[in-house]
């Protein structure tokens, strides 16, 4: 099984600050085995649509996403610094391939959002030029009690089941290890943007 970041769903739950996580959230999260976490976790709770939208809009909107822009908003001035760690960690094929796929899961999810008749929220939150209270909401919405889990951030992104379906869509389009590597430099550069913001992990 597999989650995602992108997409819409329901209900809105992350906070700006991710500085810790709901007894109600928590309750929805399993230790389900994943396709790239192992056997940690599943979030089968509602998605927090409008953190989703917040991202969305952040990286150029539903018609002009670009994973860049959105870098570049929750990054700010340090987006070359993230983009070279991230480059030195990975190599210039695997950032590629994030790039890359992280475009088609914005398009794809939200293609499955209009067939299922998934109607979007009218305000995005947080706001979307704010970068580190956007990231704040990502990273929150990962958390599983026990630390950040970027499959558990992208199930709250867009439901686990769309976020199932997507990872489908990603391996017939790109194959499994542009998958994985979507889920692993994303998993790093939410990773590097705590740090730089000093966000924690609920424990």
């Amino acid at each position: 099984m597999n989650r995602l970041f992108t997409a819409l769903a329901c209900a809105g739950l992350i906070a700006a600050t991710a500085t810790a996580v709901s007894a109600k959230l928590m309750s929805n999260i399993s230790d389900q085995p994943t396709r790239f976490s192992g056997s940690c976790c599943v979030y089968t709770g509602a998605p927090a649509l409008p953190v989703t939208l917040s991202m969305v809009i952040a990286g150029g909107g539903p018609s002009n996403f670009s994973t860049q822009t959105l870098v570049h908003t929750l990054a700010g001035d340090k987006t070359d610094a993230e983009v070279a760690s991230l480059k030195q960690k990975f190599g210039d094929q695997k950032v590629t391939n994030f790039v890359n796929v992280f475009n088609f899961v914005v398009s794809d999810s939200l293609r499955i959002v209009k067939a299922k008749g998934i109607a979007l929220p009218s305000t995005p939150n947080p706001d979307p030029k704010d970068g580190k209270a956007l990231a704040g909401a990502l990273w929150g919405a990962g958390q599983t009690g026990e630390g950040y889990n970027v499959e558990v951030m992208l199930d709250r992104a867009v439901s686990h089941g769309i976020h199932d379906q997507v990872m489908d869509d990603i391996d017939k389009k790109f194959g499994i290890g542009p998958d994985a590597d979507y889920h692993a430099v994303l998993n790093q550069a939410m990773h590097n943007l705590a740090s730089v913001y000093g966000f924690k992990s609920s424990m």
